[in-house]
């Protein structure tokens, strides 16, 4: 059984900073695209960033660029997101999720979703 565990969240103030990781277990992802998503009260869910096996390619939203950094140990199954500056607006369920196809778009066509950690920014 496959399962992505994300940890990390938190309640913090702007300006302050927040490392996520996210532990796969059941088989092995390092091979394989993975991304973190948000999702804000109300809104849609958004892709903030992405990762090829290697983390050689890399894809970030415009309003995190410069304050977010995606990494990945392969050899723990572990993906983190790096969360710097935080804002309000930043606040959001963060879900960690994966791909069983090798070299699959940074974007789109996630296989396995993890339940999300709250992330709190206040003002």
């Amino acid at each position: 059984q496959v399962q992505l565990v994300e940890s990390g969240g938190g309640l913090v103030q702007a300006g302050d900073s927040l490392r996520l990781s996210c532990v796969a277990s059941g088989r092995t992802f390092s091979s394989s695209t993975m991304a973190w998503f948000r999702q804000a009260p109300g809104k849609g869910r958004e892709l903030v960033a992405a990762s090829n096996w290697s983390g050689a390619t890399t894809y970030y939203a415009d309003s995190v660029k410069g304050r977010f950094t995606f990494s990945r140990d392969n050899a723990k199954n572990t993906v983190y997101l790096q969360m710097n500056n935080l804002k309000p607006e930043d606040t959001a369920v963060y879900s960690c999720a994966a791909q069983i196809r090798y070299g699959g778009s940074l974007y789109s066509g996630y296989d396995y979703w993890g339940q999300g950690t709250q992330v709190t920014v206040s003002s």
